[in-house]
């Protein structure tokens, strides 16, 4: 069973943010940079960010951000997703797609990622 496709005259389309937290130092964010590039050129309606956690650790405190990559995923500025996964092109395009048909899944339940959400899209506006 395929996911499930957006129904025409359904409304508009959720509005999709992924940011990735990685540090330069880390290999696997190295090699992972390159993924993460691809899968934004296939979601050219998402918006994608990627955030080094050394160069803007400012933005990630309280929260540590211990184990890369880590996903951040909001969906209509509601986050969904907060935590490691693993590093392959399958993995996040599947949770991408997961989550914008899934009008009706609950927001994370921590405040700390629903105010990290805040400081990303602040700290990098939508051009």
């Amino acid at each position: 069973m395929g996911l499930p496709q957006p129904t025409p005259g359904a409304g508009a389309a959720p509005s999709v943010l992924v940011v990735c937290l990685c540090a330069e130092w880390c290999g696997v964010c190295r090699e992972y940079r390159e993924r993460f590039d691809e899968v934004q050129a296939r979601f050219g309606q998402a918006r994608f960010i990627w955030i080094d956690v050394e160069d803007e650790a400012d933005l990630l405190e309280p929260l540590d951000v211990d184990n890369f990559p880590t996903i951040l995923l909001a969906v209509d500025a509601v986050p969904r997703f907060f935590g490691p996964v693993v590093p392959s092109v399958d993995t996040l395009e599947r949770m991408i797609r997961v989550h914008q048909h899934e009008r009706g899944a609950s927001r994370l339940q921590n405040p700390a990622v629903a105010q990290l959400l805040g400081r990303i899209t602040q700290a990098h506006p939508a051009r």
